[in-house]
């Protein structure tokens, strides 16, 4: 499976690496993905990757068990 937050789609960014030299190589920004159970609307538990940022998201608002 690929590292993607499984309910808002977001995936890894990429960008520079940058030396003090400020030589640049192609560098990659994987998510802080973390397995967390959410209850559907028919009560049925539902284990989803998601994003930290996703997951604070659903504490506040209380979707989270």
């Amino acid at each position: 499976m690929a590292r993607k937050d499984s309910l808002t789609g977001k995936g890894p960014l990429s960008g520079n690496k940058r030396s003090h030299a400020l030589n640049a190589t192609r560098r990659k920004w994987n998510l802080n993905l973390q397995k967390v159970r959410v209850m559907d609307e028919k009560g049925t538990m539902i284990t989803l990757k998601v994003s930290a940022r996703t997951l604070r998201t659903l504490k506040k608002n209380e979707k989270i068990v």
